[in-house]
């Protein structure tokens, strides 16, 4: 099981992590806070001293072609909001 899928990187992300050194990753939805401690500090080689969970059930969305109504719905997905020991920080940008 592939635990973390992508870092979340917006402008509201950013601010946050300059500021109280936290980041955020959208995660697989079975894994627990303990697996996406252990996949952050292995992946990035930094110190996570809490992490939050949040569960977003996926929107429904609705098209309109000429065709008819074309319905669909966005995947669920879970996002974890890891803070890191002081003195520790990720780069992103790092490998671009």
């Amino acid at each position: 099981m592939i635990i973390i899928k992508k870092p979340v990187i917006t402008e509201k992300m950013t601010a946050i992590s300059e500021k109280l050194n936290r980041y955020a990753f959208v995660v697989d939805n079975r894994a627990n806070k303990y697996q996406i401690k252990q996949a952050i500090e292995e992946l990035y080689g930094v110190k996570v001293t809490d992490v939050n969970t949040m569960n977003y059930t996926g929107k429904s969305r609705t098209r309109y072609t000429k065709t008819g109504i074309t319905r669909g719905k966005k995947s669920d997905f879970k996002k974890a909001i890891v803070t890191l020991a002081e003195g520790e920080t990720i780069d992103f940008y790092s490998n671009i």
